[in-house]
C-alpha cells in the first residue's frame, strides 16, 4: 500500500469532487493519478499557512483508465458540470467529453475560461490520463482536522510525497478508523449559507467503519 499526501490549494469541491456518493480525483495532480493503484490512500492537506490540516482522505477503490471510461460511466453522469443546481453543478469534475478524433473537449467548468477551453489546464489534466475513484473516503472541507503529531511527516510544501515508513502508514490507517466516512463539511471556497453540498446530493456523513 502506498500513501500519497499533497496540498489542496483550492478547496472548491472540484478537485477532489466528493459529491454524489463518490470522491473522485479527475483533474489536477496528474502524477498521482498516473501512478496510484487500487488500495492506495491519498490525503489532501490545507497549506502550511493554515496549519496543514486534513481536508480529505480517500482509498483508491477503483480507477477509470481513461477519461472516456469516466465520461461514459452512468454512475458519474451527475459529476458532469451544469449551469443548473448552482455551485454544486458548476463544480462537476467530469469535464472531458471524448471526440471521434480521439481527442477531448473541455466543458465549461472550473478549469475552463468561461465557455472557452483553457488549453494549459487541459493539457495538465489530461497528462494524468486516469481518474481515481473512492467510496471509502472522508471529506472534511471547512471542518478540516488537525494533523496528529504522529502524522506530521505527511506535511508537504509542493508537489506530493509518497515515500513513508511503514509506521507512518500504520498510524494513518489508525487515524482513518477514528473518522466516519462521508462528507462532513462544505468546501472551503463555498457560498456561505448554501447547503447544496449536503442536501442536494444526499452526501451527509453516511457510515462508519
Amino acid at each position: 500500500m502506498k500513501l500519497y499526501s499533497y496540498v489542496v490549494v483550492h478547496d472548491t469541491g472540484f478537485a477532489p469532487n466528493p459529491f454524489f456518493g463518490y470522491c473522485t480525483l479527475a483533474c489536477c495532480k496528474p502524477t498521482i493519478r498516473r501512478t496510484a493503484k487500487v488500495g492506495d490512500w491519498i490525503v489532501g492537506l490545507t497549506p502550511k499557512a493554515t496549519g496543514s490540516r486534513i481536508v480529505y482522505f480517500m482509498r483508491v477503490d477503483e480507477v477509470a483508465e481513461s477519461y472516456t471510461d469516466h465520461w461514459t460511466n452512468p454512475r458519474f453522469k451527475s459529476k458532469k458540470p451544469t449551469k443548473e443546481n448552482g455551485i454544486l453543478g458548476k463544480c462537476g469534475d467530469n469535464i472531458y467529453e471524448p471526440l471521434v478524433s480521439g481527442n477531448y473537449r473541455q466543458l465549461s467548468s472550473m478549469h475552463s475560461n468561461g465557455e472557452a477551453e483553457d488549453e494549459g489546464k487541459k493539457v495538465h489534466d489530461l497528462s494524468g490520463r486516469r481518474v481515481l475513484i473512492s467510496e471509502t473516503f472522508a471529506y472534511l472541507g471547512t471542518n478540516a482536522s488537525p494533523l496528529p503529531l504522529n502524522l506530521h511527516s505527511l506535511i508537504v510544501a509542493r508537489g506530493h510525497r509518497c515515500q513513508f515508513a511503514e509506521e507512518v502508514k500504520l498510524n494513518f490507517i489508525q487515524f482513518t478508523e477514528s473518522v466516519s466516512f462521508g462528507v462532513h463539511g462544505s468546501p472551503a471556497h463555498w457560498p456561505e449559507g448554501d447547503e447544496s453540498w449536503m442536501t442536494g446530493c444526499g452526501c451527509k456523513p453516511k457510515r462508519t467503519k
